[in-house]
């Protein structure tokens, strides 16, 4: 009897040592951000991203100001009813004079929707009358997926303290419909407009609706 006992006490541990190593291998040097959850009301993750000229932009650099992402692909319908509509553009004019920085990111893989560098999207800029910050460029998709950027658009607002108190839909209406507009509620304008003036944001969360991002494959 002892010899079978160990046989079977001797394979357990074999099976068990065998499924904790293939765990850590899956695991083992990934990077935190992969498993991170981006949270509400917490340190927003901090990143490095180029706009069409090749400068560079932090979020650190910008600690003491209101911050908002604007996750953007203008090849997006969702993304043209607010462009073509000059919503998009009126909200990064108002809160920008306002001392905000508004960065517009795009995390589309080269050869994607909505994908441009250099003199095109300069031409691009231009034509869509752009009055963010910045427009950002994130082209291996590092900064959309550490924020688990969904949507075009998919929007975030970052306080002085660094922390995020918004992010979700850009307002209420779920549509492409240029006329919805109008009779929405806009979250991102609501929760500056509450956080500037000392108030408590009301609506910290909603689910992003638009087109996906046309991350790349890898």
């Amino acid at each position: 009897m002892k010899p079978l006992f160990l046989t079977v006490t001797l394979a357990v541990t074999l099976m068990f040592s065998v499924s904790w190593a293939q765990k850590s291998k899956v695991t083992e040097g990934q990077p935190e951000r992969s498993v991170a959850k981006i949270k509400i009301d917490a340190p927003a993750p901090d990143f490095t991203l180029t706009d069409a000229t090749g400068k560079t932009y932090s979020l650190s650099d910008f600690k003491g100001k209101y911050v908002v992402l604007e996750w953007v692909n203008f090849g997006c319908p969702f993304v043209r009813k607010h462009y073509d509509t000059n919503n998009m553009q009126q909200l990064q004019k108002t809160y920008t004079e306002k001392g905000v920085v508004w960065l517009a990111i795009c995390s589309s893989a080269k050869g994607k929707q909505g994908y441009y560098s250099g003199d095109e999207l300069t031409k691009q800029l231009k034509k869509e009358k752009f009055a963010g910050t910045a427009y950002l460029i994130d082209e291996d998709g590092t900064v959309g997926k550490l924020y688990s950027a969904k949507t075009t658009p998919h929007m975030y607002v970052i306080d002085p303290d660094g922390n995020l108190i918004y992010m979700g839909a850009i307002d209420s209406m779920p549509s492409a419909k240029k006329e919805d507009v109008k009779s929405a509620t806009n979250y991102v304008a609501a929760a500056l407009d509450a956080a500037m003036e000392g108030m408590p944001v009301e609506t910290k969360a909603t689910k992003a609706y638009g087109c996906s991002v046309k991350y790349g494959s890898k």
